[in-house]
């Protein structure tokens, strides 16, 4: 008998083996970038290369593929530690730092500077942020103004650029060559009133934020390409002097402020614009809402997202490009054309700052402990279309800033919000972020405001490699092929540059305040109908369609093809762009306009080209409903948006691969239509990696496919002709539910100090059981015995119900497998026979621990600059906090299931 038994169990370990063999045949081998990476704050730079070593092993262990390094301010007390930037000292370090990653297989990108925005000791106050300073003077006929121009309220240096006076009629006379030692003026108004302008360089004095030691200095013009130059050579320097370079530089969101002008931009405009701006200042300068003030002011704005591209974000990715890196760059908050700026590097990312809500049953967004989110769906697929349409493989994020308050972020909370990035076009997540911090720092060691703190010394570590591993297997699957929206939808910027957006100059596009530049707009609610009716969309630029050309019907562009080009409601169109898209669709490109856009923008021979293009108004014709004709061209939306869950499609040789997630609040258990031609579905599921083939049919030439996804859960589907693989199994509840009892809890791995062992009648929280329990920041272990229900049913699941806040299963003592996410639900196979025994080990938040080592007054924030702040960045204080619920606090229950066939 034994014999058999152990005849039996071996070929039950044989079975596993070539399963598991099976399984990993469709998933893509993990490279680094398939990975998330972190952004690594090396605070004052006070690191070793011991530390950085254990650091950089943790990260490899837990599952990250690699770390982008910024440094900023430091900790207190660790002065004799810190490191220059960029001394010899740190570029050993970084040396280190590039050969040990790679050693064990993680790549390192850095920030080339320190905080944010770029600058440093390096930059002149010639090569820093520039303004417009203008000093007006009003002068009354037969009056002579004599004496200085300069303003008076400016306290930073300012340079004179030209002097103008317009008189009443509104007519314009330079009179710069009167000025006498570049500042003093004397002319006399003769014939008419007069208002002088006095137009001067001047320097906004904005320095790095957040520097670390040696990178403090002036934020650098970002508008001048010989600024550029001259901030790289500290860099052409550095690099040449280590044997390793990063993978890549990146560039931080443009947090440049009042920036809005350069040493040669009266030159520049005139060469782009086609006039002298000095000639029509008045008008630039006019507060009040005018046609012709509104073109100049467009004109204006344009020339700042020309020279952002042209001057800075192109050349910068070419110096990366010319030393053997990529660049990767978050172009929002700019000044510029989003998608031309984002696609000016190799990596476009995007960013998410906050809370959003989701209506998942168990998803907890306390409003005590949230910042309100601007996860804006269109929002991030400024970032992904601008890699799609250029052809840039990976698209990054920065993800889960202020996701909650310090030390009270759970994995759960993270896995709605990584997605709602991935199901928008990200497929290279880069957490922000994790916190250098020595051994001898402590708990809770060292720690940056506004960040989750993916650290081993924050207690969602110990189940961070399940979040690590649910994303490399969505990355690895979102990398593979091509993206497959078919349909391009132009933003019309020319809209927000030819108004009057209350006399701005320029105007910011950031996140953060998207209801004054993008959510009102026709573009913004086209582009958010269609993709809420299963449409796959990008954007466009002007740029881009200039380069767009018809194959077969089909749009091409560098990064793929599309079947459709969108023209939203616009008013203003350049002529330029305006031809093109006629050509385009004579060439038998699908063109729709929602609406004949009413003028050209800008200022130079605006009504000539507005002549123009009311003729090729006259060649095209107007679709007001976008999806009929979208219909009418055979371009059909997923409808398995209709059942509630949220898709994105890429394409590879094969067929189709879909990302599926459900974050509404009722299961979906039916067969979903997928707009593949393929015959046959495989469901990877990538919180375990399980692969099966799914059980299919075709409805009017549609493939439908079987899927069961709770709230919270996701899928992936791959179509093809076939798959070699077994069936996916469906289940389906066999019989009521079986509460388990009479637990015993111990505790490990935390502090301040372990609490005693328990035996308990019932779950609740532990922080219930005494105070020392309430302080406990770790792990418990519960453990239970129970007999088998019933020994006919093969599999049964196991619901864990409300964990707080992560979970690890035994069975029998054999690993069952980590659970972090919504729901808190898994699938045992073949209970024992009598008696069998369930270990659940859960880990809680940081919160209470730390929250019992300030109510001992023990000081922890010994950092500089803004040192800790709270999500509403306010004074820290967990003082205030209550004891976050800890364990498994509602009952476990066990629940038999039957396989569907």
């Amino acid at each position: 008998m034994k014999i058999l038994r152990d005849l039996l169990f071996l070929a039950i370990i044989l079975s596993n083996i070539i399963l598991s063999a099976q399984n990993q045949q469709y998933w893509p081998e993990h490279q680094k970038e398939m990975k998330p990476w972190t952004r690594w704050w090396w605070m004052g730079s006070a690191v070793d290369k011991k530390n950085i070593r254990e650091h950089l092993v943790e990260f490899e262990k837990a599952g990250l593929g690699g770390v982008e390094i910024t440094p900023i301010y430091g900790a207190k007390g660790e002065e004799d530690h810190f490191l220059d930037f960029l001394s010899p000292e740190y570029l050993e370090i970084l040396d280190f730092t590039i050969k040990t990653g790679d050693s064990l297989g993680l790549g390192v990108d850095m920030v080339l500077g320190t905080g944010w925005p770029y600058g440093g000791k390096q930059v002149s106050v010639d090569d820093a942020a520039s303004k417009l300073v203008v000093n007006k003077i009003e002068l009354e006929k037969g009056k002579t103004f004599e004496g200085s121009l300069l303003p008076k309220d400016e306290k930073n240096p300012v340079f004179l650029q030209a002097v103008v006076a317009f008189n009443e009629d509104g007519d314009s006379e330079i009179i710069t060559e009167n000025v006498k030692n570049n500042t003093e003026l004397k002319w006399k108004a003769k014939r008419q009133n007069y208002t002088i302008y006095a137009l001067f360089l001047g320097k906004t004095g904005q320095k790095v934020k957040r520097a670390a030691p040696g990178g403090a200095g002036f934020t650098l013009d970002h508008f001048s390409k010989n600024a550029l130059n001259n901030y790289l050579k500290p860099f052409n320097e550095a690099f040449a002097k280590i044997s390793e370079k990063p993978r890549a530089i990146f560039n931080d969101s443009y947090e440049v402020y009042g920036t809005d002008f350069t040493k040669d931009f009266l030159q520049q405009f005139e060469k782009r614009r086609g006039y002298n701006l000095v000639e029509h200042l008045d008008k630039l300068l006019l507060k009040e809402d005018d046609e012709i003030g509104n073109r100049v002011k467009s004109d204006f704005r344009e020339m700042i997202s020309d020279i952002l591209l042209e001057e800075f974000d192109n050349p910068w990715t070419g110096w990366a490009n010319k030393n053997g890196m990529k660049s990767r760059l978050q172009a929002h908050g700019s000044p510029g054309n989003l998608i031309d700026l984002y696609a000016a590097a190799d990596i476009p990312e995007c960013e998410t700052f906050g809370s959003m809500p989701f209506d998942i049953p168990g998803f907890r967004r306390d409003a005590a402990n949230i910042r309100k989110g601007d996860a804006d769906p269109v929002m991030l697929k400024f970032s992904s279309s601008a890699g799609h349409v250029a052809g840039r493989p990976l698209i990054s994020s920065e993800s889960f800033t202020w996701l909650r308050e310090h030390f009270k972020t759970a994995l759960s909370q993270t896995k709605p919000e990584a997605e709602e990035l991935l199901l928008n076009g990200v497929n290279h997540m880069f957490l922000h972020g994790s916190t250098y911090s020595p051994e001898h720092a402590g708990w809770p060691g060292w720690k940056f405001y506004a960040s989750v703190n993916f650290s081993p010394k924050n207690t969602i570590w110990e189940d961070a490699p399940g979040l690590f591993s649910y994303l490399t297997n969505v990355q690895s699957m979102l990398q593979e092929g091509k993206a497959d929206n078919e349909n391009l939808v132009y933003w019309p910027i020319y809209d927000i540059w030819n108004s009057y957006y209350d006399a701005n100059l320029f105007v910011q596009l950031k996140i953060h305040s998207l209801e004054e530049w993008l959510t009102h707009t026709s573009f913004y609610k086209l582009s958010t109908n269609l993709m809420q009716n299963g449409y796959g969309i990008d954007f466009i630029s002007d740029r881009f369609i200039e380069q767009a050309k018809v194959v077969n019907g089909k749009l091409e562009l560098p990064g793929g093809t599309f079947s459709s080009l969108i023209i939203p409601e616009a008013k203003f169109i350049p002529l330029k762009t305006m031809q093109k898209l006629v050509a385009l669709k004579e060439a038998g490109a699908n063109i729709i306009f929602e609406a004949k856009p009413e003028s050209v923008p800008g200022f130079k021979d605006y009504e000539l080209a507005n002549q123009k293009l009311k003729k090729l108004n006259e060649k095209i014709t107007i679709s007001a409903d976008v999806k009929s004709n979208l219909k009418s061209s055979n371009i059909n939306p997923e409808t398995l948006v209709k059942s509630g869950l949220k898709y994105i499609r890429r394409a590879d040789e094969d067929g189709k691969i879909y990302f599926l997630v459900n974050h509404t609040s009722r299961s979906i258990d039916e067969f979903i239509p997928l707009n593949s031609e393929e015959k046959a579905a495989l469901i990877l599921d990538p919180l375990n990696q399980n692969v099966g083939v799914a059980e299919t049919k075709i409805s009017e030439n549609k493939l439908l496919v079987k899927l069961q996804i709770k709230p919270g859960q996701s899928l992936l589907v791959k179509t093809a002709e076939s798959f070699d693989a077994p069936a996916w199994n469906y289940f389906e509840t066999a019989g009521d539910a079986i509460v388990l009892e009479n637990w015993s809890l111990s505790f490990e791995n935390g502090g301040p100090e372990l609490p005693k062992p328990n035996e308990l009648s019932e779950l609740k929280s532990w922080t219930k059981i005494d105070e020392i329990a309430a302080n406990f920041s770790g792990t418990g272990i519960y453990e239970t015995t129970f007999k088998n229900p019933d020994e006919s049913v093969e599999y049964w699941k196991l619901d864990l119900g409300d964990v707080r806040e992560s979970a690890q299963v035994w069975l029998n003592d054999k690993y069952v497998g980590r659970y972090w996410s919504v729901p808190f639900e898994l699938v045992l196979k073949d209970l024992k026979e009598g008696e069998n025994k369930l270990t659940v080990k859960v880990t809680n938040l940081a919160a209470n621990r730390l929250r019992a080592k300030e109510m001992r007054g023990e000081e922890w924030k010994t950092f500089y600059e803004i040192n800790m702040v709270n999500k509403d960045y306010e004074k820290f204080n967990a003082t205030k906090w209550d004891p976050m619920p800890s364990g498994l606090v509602s009952p476990v229950k066990l629940i038999p299931l039957k396989t569907l066939k």
